[in-house]
């Protein structure tokens, strides 16, 4: 009979406590919402925040405020949203800015398994860059080219996945490529077309320029499609060349504490503020594509991106900082 008490209690907290959630879930926001950046304004990821929060400012009737937080390969930005602690306190952020964390640094001053996953967003395009007038047009022969000369080559890449990413293409080609370090990797495609470095992998809005101004030539996109903005390139995959497939994923994050019924919601009035297409359209205009997935779809997404982070890792044989 006790037992059986007991049994009907548990139901009971469980409906009580599965009612005050989607209760919780219906009413938020009930205050400013805050969009944290782990990049500075102008950045793609800040784009995406702030059209994507103007849309959602009007459909939740609360203020929703960027807050940039740069530096640290991302990881103030991270520490700033964690620490807040608050379901009102979202980071707007890709996930390859996390995802290779554990592997490049032997301490870190987060728990990775407290970034949850709410709504993925869009995808970066990714490409290969190459000076215009360089005597190489596709993969093959750029590769066949470093191939022969040895440490001669030198390369500008974005800090985190698509260095790492490049770094398996090295490592599985067998090539000596000199990476330079950039504060600001605006500045790689300059150096490109002026011919002090050979190759930059990077975003297509961070070359834009350069290839409008017919300085510089792609070779390659690494998304796992060929792109709208450059729909005559091959992916690299197309040319032979997987280990340099890599698409970069922005989304929202929330704490650990959020309920199912929260995340849902706050995914479904993502996909609603998008689903018009002038979000889509003006951020392809920055080199990305909206996808919209939901928590369960953007974490399946992250842990293979995290699974073939682990690989790159392995196989280079990478060995963290400090």
């Amino acid at each position: 009979m006790n037992s059986g008490f007991r049994h009907v209690g548990a139901m009971l907290a469980l409906l009580i406590v599965t009612h005050a959630s989607s209760s919780h879930a219906q009413q938020w926001p009930t205050r400013t919402v805050k969009f944290v950046v782990p990049f500075g304004p102008g950045a793609g990821a800040d784009i995406g925040a702030r059209l994507l929060a103007e849309r959602l400012q009007a459909k939740w009737g609360q203020p929703v405020v960027i807050e940039n937080k740069p530096g640290g390969d991302g990881i103030i930005g991270i520490q700033a949203y964690l620490g807040a602690n608050d379901d009102h306190v979202l980071m707007f952020g890709p996930s390859g800015g996390f995802t290779v964390h554990p592997f490049t640094y032997s301490k870190l001053n987060y728990n990775q398994a407290d970034i949850i996953p709410i709504a993925r967003v869009s995808i970066t395009l990714l490409g290969v860059a190459v000076k215009k007038d360089a005597p190489y047009d596709t993969l093959k022969e750029f590769t066949e080219a470093a191939r022969v000369a040895p440490g001669t080559f030198n390369s500008g890449l974005v800090q985190g996945i698509t260095e790492l990413t490049f770094w398996g293409y090295q490592h599985h080609e067998k090539l000596q490529i000199t990476q330079v370090p950039y504060r600001d990797i605006n500045q790689a495609p300059v150096d490109l077309g002026e011919g002090r470095i050979q190759v930059v992998m990077t975003a297509l809005a961070i070359v834009q320029p350069m290839l409008s101004a017919g300085r510089i030539k792609l070779i390659a996109v690494t998304n796992k499609d060929r792109v709208k903005a450059a729909p005559q390139i091959p992916t690299a995959r197309e040319q032979g060349f997987p280990s340099l497939e890599m698409e970069g994923m922005a989304g929202l994050f929330g704490i650990k504490s959020m309920s199912e019924q929260l995340k849902e919601k706050i995914a479904a009035d993502v996909r609603d503020a998008s689903a018009d297409g002038s979000i889509a359209s003006k951020l392809e205009a920055t080199g990305q594509i909206v996808k919209i997935g939901g928590p369960k779809e953007f974490a399946a997404s992250i842990a293979e991106q995290s699974a073939n982070v682990a690989a790159v890792v392995k196989a280079i044989d990478l060995k963290p900082k400090n």
